[in-house]
């Protein structure tokens, strides 16, 4: 009877503790509308014509564990994929017109295969392809930082035998963009940004004597939240792209459109 007290408590517990902590902490994405900066930024007179030719993980980190070290790299290594798809998002997609390079070298060949055939068919009268765009600035820049542990700590109680203990810990991912102008090679602008990672871990444990000490009770139950990586990579991409947005404009690259032209 008296161990079903103490499981009924420490449960009830950890449930109210549990309910507290996502009050106070930072919500999941997938759960709460976030008001999107960069789709609802204004839109420029004109679109402005970008490359995007690599955008690398230049950490060097490793995946930590306790006992090995993991192959498996920090971040992730598809923040091209997350900048290029942030430069179609910006203003509603009216603020770049993205130029594929990527995938230039199969673009290519896709080009000679319809080169090709055209000319197997129709001979010399074959309907040229249309030539490639070229963009007037390039985007590069990386992933140049991810740091462990800059800020933890924690607190916990025991009373009785019973008792709880709460523990965070905080990381912080750093991106870097350039815009280079093609036509000359000045970097024309360089910026960076950083977002938090949050780890929290609560525990609750019972630790006791019965029956005059010749049984003893002890149970222990836990929960770990930990805030995706590859989503702060995607926030702090997409609030460098805000950040070279808001700096061309006041460097009058470009400018954004006046309400009447809207």
């Amino acid at each position: 009877m008296v161990v079903r007290l103490i499981s009924l408590f420490l449960l009830a517990t950890l449930l109210s503790s549990c309910a507290s902590i996502q009050s106070q902490d930072a919500p999941a994405p997938s759960t709460v509308p976030l008001v999107n900066e960069l789709y609802n930024m204004t839109p420029p007179v004109r679109k402005v014509p970008i490359a995007v030719y690599k955008f690398n993980d230049v950490t060097g980190q490793r995946k930590s564990s306790s006992s090995l070290a993991l192959l498996s790299s920090a971040v992730t290594q598809g923040g091209d994929i997350w900048l290029i798809q942030a430069l179609k998002k910006a203003g509603k997609g009216e603020w770049f017109q993205v130029i594929e390079r990527m995938e230039l070298e199969n673009l290519l060949k896709e080009r000679q295969i319809i080169r090709n055939t055209r000319k197997n068919y129709d001979g010399d009268k074959a309907e040229k392809i249309k030539p490639l765009l070229f963009a007037g600035v390039l985007l590069t820049g990386g992933i140049v930082g991810y740091d462990t542990n800059t800020s933890t700590g924690g607190m916990g109680v025991r009373y009785l035998g019973i008792g709880m203990s709460d523990e965070y810990r905080k990381d912080m991912v750093t991106v870097a963009l350039r815009l280079i102008s093609v036509q000359t090679g000045e970097v024309l602008l360089a910026v960076s940004s950083q977002k938090t990672i949050l780890s929290t871990k609560l525990s609750a444990t019972v630790f006791k004597f019965l029956d005059m000490g010749t049984k003893l009770l002890e149970t222990e139950a836990g929960m770990t939240d930990n805030e995706s990586t590859t989503y702060a990579v995607r926030k702090a991409i997409e609030q460098s792209v805000i950040e070279i947005i808001k700096e061309g404009e006041k460097k009058e690259l470009w400018e954004f459109k006046k309400e009447e032209e809207k």
